[in-house]
């Protein structure tokens, strides 16, 4: 979203973009193989989890294999987030690289703390928040701010679209999980509030993202293009009567997938809408 929306206005450098698309990913991966060594360990992942299988847990990795894969995905995170910073729209060394510096660091830590560690975020209810800053608002935002060295106050709308539909598949895998969470001490909100609150929470995320596309585009509207990304509103439709009708929850597992599939499919329409 953020690559699309600068090079509408101008801004666009493909060294940004390109970098940034990497370092996304390599953030991603940290954050699912830190997981995956952080519930292996405290015990959240078991014989009993819904889920699909999980390299430690299932005796494939050891966690001390998967400590070192940690570190190494943290290494190239760091890497990748310096040699982006580098090329971004301001001095190297300017208050607004360190800035970006220190908000890499924090993207790092939240990676690996969502699970790991004495007191991790992630079993105290906290990793909506997180998911909503780091993969919606830091993300989004981030990206057109290293394309153009600025920041456009409306952008939170999109960014925000992002990040909701972004925790909806953090509540998704809650919803899915719940019960063994609950079991095993991951104090997520689903567990704190119950499955009828987390599926009125999954509808109200998914409308909020809705809503702020609709009214981004309604107030900076330029042609009748921009309004493609509603094609994408059904698959969200289609989500929240899936979650709502749910009575197992394996059943829910491939809905996050198709969730943020559809997410993706949204920002992309958004995108060709205003390039062409």
């Amino acid at each position: 979203m953020g690559n699309f929306i600068a090079a509408y206005r101008g801004f666009y450098s493909w060294k940004v973009g390109v970098l940034a698309a990497v370092t996304t990913i390599l953030l991603q991966i940290l954050s699912n193989v830190a997981n995956d060594y952080g519930d292996a360990v405290s015990g959240a992942d078991n014989e009993e989890r819904v889920g699909p299988e999980r390299m430690v847990s299932s005796g494939r990795i050891s966690a001390g294999e998967m400590k070192w894969t940690v570190i190494v995905f943290v290494v190239l995170s760091l890497l990748s987030g310096i040699l982006l910073i580098s090329v971004g729209n301001f001095k190297v060394l300017s208050l607004k690289a360190w800035g970006l510096f220190v908000l890499g660091i924090g993207a790092i830590a939240a990676a690996i703390k969502y699970t790991v560690g004495k007191n991790p975020y992630g079993y105290r209810g906290l990793g909506d928040f997180f998911v909503f800053i780091f993969f919606g608002i830091a993300g989004v935002l981030g990206t057109y701010f290293l394309h153009a060295g600025e920041i456009d106050g409306w952008l939170l709308l999109p960014a925000s679209s992002v990040g909701f539909l972004s925790v909806g598949v953090l509540n998704l895998n809650n919803l899915r999980d719940n019960e063994n969470d609950a079991k095993t001490g991951k104090i997520t909100l689903i567990v704190k509030k119950g499955m009828v609150w987390g599926k009125r929470y999954h509808i109200i995320l998914l409308v909020l993202a809705m809503i702020f596309m609709l009214v981004y585009v309604g107030f900076s509207q330029v042609s009748l293009n921009q309004w493609w990304f509603v094609l994408a509103f059904p698959l969200f439709a289609k989500n929240i009567f899936v979650v709502i009708r749910n009575k197992q929850a394996q059943d829910l597992d491939p809905q996050l997938k198709k969730l943020a599939l559809a997410t993706f499919v949204m920002v992309l329409l958004s995108g060709v809408a205003l390039l062409f």
